[in-house]
């Protein structure tokens, strides 16, 4: 037996962290069942045969929209109820089985969404995080470093969240303190009692969303170091909070009362442009190619795509070393990027690192490195046989 062969068996018979998926009604699968025996799963078929249907089923297995984004309408198959089930079992260590189950039902407000464990009721949709860490890339992320800042602060939070299962919950607090504010502001309701209580309130969630984001940026760098002598390239990181003139260093009551301050001196300059114009909704993340010395923004399209795999590869490795658990991997069109060495190279990487990867391509042939390492389905017409 090949140590590929040899390597291969030993990864089928491991507990895998997603071992199967159902779909009811879910975008272009009326119903589908299957099950996964490799860490590497290959998605295959025809442009839009439903391979990205089938990640983006998978990426509900964490707390949020999944990789696209999407509303839940959106996910829902056409003609059919509204409804639809993402449902997977789950491995563990001991190698027992979790039914984890997604279920979305179209309500007056549009859709709600209910977790299930084995059949019971989730508390919150963040108790997915107890199970499984989900890390996506998409062709959509490509112009990640050409593009608006907002899409460079979800990226950086869904890597936050990732270790942090806290941090949605904090984001979208802080989200909804900033709306409310520029609403009392927009209405002239200079109530100052109203401001201090909210503007008190968007220090403490604003402070702990900031700091959250540099305690990522810097561990993710740590990682970046260890991945040294990788063929893709090297990224330097710098975060802005957002905080123009709060240098966040010191004791937390303190820094909260100055960007308090900093929150209530500012009413008259935010009122006048319509929004509240300091705080981390305005922070931004540059990413430079280290070896070229240069702005990820004005490299190569294929070195910036190279960059951000270096980038999500680090993060896996944060992701395992934080939480204990190595993340599953929804790497969509990658391979087609990449020339035949750096695929291998991603490859074996992926495997070292002990991940569940599922990926997708048009064509089987640009997998071919992986060998039996991998479990390949054809994906044709919502259908995989």
């Amino acid at each position: 037996m090949s140590a590929i062969e040899a390597g291969a068996t030993t990864a089928a018979a491991a507990p895998l962290p997603v071992a199967s998926l159902q779909l009811a009604d879910f975008r272009n699968y009326a119903q589908l069942s299957v099950d996964f025996e490799r860490r590497f799963v290959v998605f295959h078929g025809d442009n839009g045969a439903g391979k990205t249907n089938l990640l983006e089923a998978l990426s509900l297995l964490s707390p949020g929209r999944g990789l696209r984004r999407a509303s839940y309408g959106e996910m829902a198959r056409a003609g059919g109820s509204g409804a639809f089930s993402v449902r997977a079992g789950l491995g563990s260590p001991v190698a027992q089985r979790l039914d984890v189950q997604t279920l979305v039902r179209p309500d007056e407000s549009g859709a709600s969404r209910l977790v299930r464990f084995d059949g019971a009721a989730a508390r919150t949709v963040d108790e997915l995080l107890e199970h499984l860490r989900v890390v996506w890339l998409t062709p959509a992320m490509d112009g990640l470093f050409t593009g608006p800042a907002a899409d460079r602060r979800r990226f950086l939070d869904r890597m936050v969240l990732t270790v942090d299962p806290a941090h949605g919950r904090r984001a979208l607090d802080y989200e909804r303190l900033v709306r409310g504010r520029n609403k009392l502001l927009s209405e002239d309701r200079l109530d100052d009692r109203w401001l201090l209580a909210i503007e008190r309130q968007m220090a403490e969630h604003g402070l702990a969303l900031a700091l959250a984001r540099a305690d990522l940026a810097q561990r993710l760098a740590a990682r970046i170091e260890a991945t040294a002598g990788s063929p893709f390239p090297l990224a330097d990181l710098h975060l802005q909070s957002g905080y123009e003139t709060v240098d966040l260093e010191g004791p937390a009551a303190d820094l909260e009362d100055r960007i308090a301050e900093r929150l209530r001196e500012r009413r008259v300059l935010d009122r006048a442009a319509g929004r509240t114009t300091e705080g981390p909704h305005r922070a931004e993340l540059d990413v430079r190619h280290r070896s070229k010395d240069m702005p990820a923004a004005l490299s190569s399209t294929g070195e910036q795509k190279a960059l951000l795999i270096g980038l999500v590869i680090a993060h896996a490795r944060l992701v395992e070393a934080a939480s204990g658990m190595a993340p599953v991997l929804l790497l969509d069109e990658v391979a087609a990027h990449l020339d035949p060495s750096r695929r291998a190279a991603l490859f074996d990487i992926l495997e070292d690192l002990g991940v569940q990867s599922f990926l997708t391509g048009t064509d089987a042939s640009l997998f071919e490195a992986l060998g039996s390492r991998a479990q390949r389905l054809a994906v044709s017409e919502g259908q995989v046989p």
